[in-house]
């Protein structure tokens, strides 16, 4: 599958958030992730995030895709992240 993570968290936070999600996505721009993850390693992502966001105060938002033959991906301006990565 193909997701994109989303995340907006407390600064003390961003960087434990950061550094469990690049085990698994591909960092393209602040505070998003995108790239292809098998179901289980999905699965570890959502639990291993859940143990360090704060559920009343932190937001984290996955957009999944079963597959990326129909998408295209555009940007405009600087190019932040892992672009060569992307499909």
């Amino acid at each position: 599958m193909f997701v994109i993570e989303v995340y907006d968290v407390n600064q003390k936070r961003v960087s434990r958030v950061l550094k469990i999600s690049r085990k698994y996505l591909y960092w393209v721009q602040n505070s998003v992730l995108e790239g292809e993850i098998s179901e289980a390693n999905y699965r570890m992502l959502k639990v291993e995030l859940s143990r360090v966001i704060n559920k009343d105060e932190d937001s984290v938002i996955f957009y999944t895709f079963r597959t990326t033959r129909y998408s295209q991906r555009e940007s405009i301006g600087i190019v932040k992240g892992g672009e060569e990565n992307i499909f």
